[in-house]
């Protein structure tokens, strides 16, 4: 009689458990797949004043324009939530857009060596943190799933699992990275 009442109060333990740990895998999948966007980004950080001191050299009178990229790089560098952090990229892709477009001015600056390499360089940190973006958006994805579908949502309810938010670029941004080519 015991084992009537017992049975299935142990396959529902077992089945919470179950859940539990999909949850668990899914959760940490998608931190590891922001700490890869988050990488990529410290990178394209890093780039960026060496990038802006060599335009510097070729063209002093553009210190609004170097302002505006140190402005946006310390924004995206602050930014903690993925909202924040697209919103703050768009802005940095933006004032990066206008560096490179005033670059295109100075032809001796388009044939340093050490701009062609840092352009180089950028452009491809920028295709790393496109596939970056789609690895993290699919964990999101795969997560939010597991938490919102049934019998799912009732574990992830009661032990406090919530949605992910994607990290999406504008459309612009997401369809070119930085132009960096002359």
């Amino acid at each position: 009689m015991t084992w009537i009442i017992l049975l299935p109060l142990v396959l529902v333990v077992f089945w919470a458990i179950g859940i539990y740990n999909v949850l668990i895998k899914l959760k940490n999948r998608t931190d590891e797949a922001w700490s890869d966007i988050d990488v990529q980004l410290k990178r394209r950080y890093n780039l960026i004043p060496n990038l802006v001191e060599t335009v510097k050299g070729y063209a002093k009178h553009e210190k609004e324009l170097f302002e505006n990229v140190t402005k946006a790089r310390t924004a995206a560098m602050g930014a903690q939530t993925p909202g924040d952090k697209a919103e703050s990229e768009n802005m940095l892709t933006g004032a990066l857009k206008s560096l490179f477009a005033v670059a295109e001015n100075y032809p001796d600056l388009k044939a340093n060596q050490n701009f062609l390499e840092l352009q180089r360089e950028l452009s491809d940190t920028e295709n790393k943190i496109q596939a970056a973006r789609r690895f993290y958006n699919g964990n999101v994805r795969d997560f939010n799933i597991k938490i919102e579908q049934f019998p799912g949502n009732l574990v992830a309810g009661m032990l406090n699992f919530k949605k992910r938010d994607f990290f999406e670029l504008e459309e612009e941004a997401a369809k070119e990275p930085v132009k960096v080519s002359f």
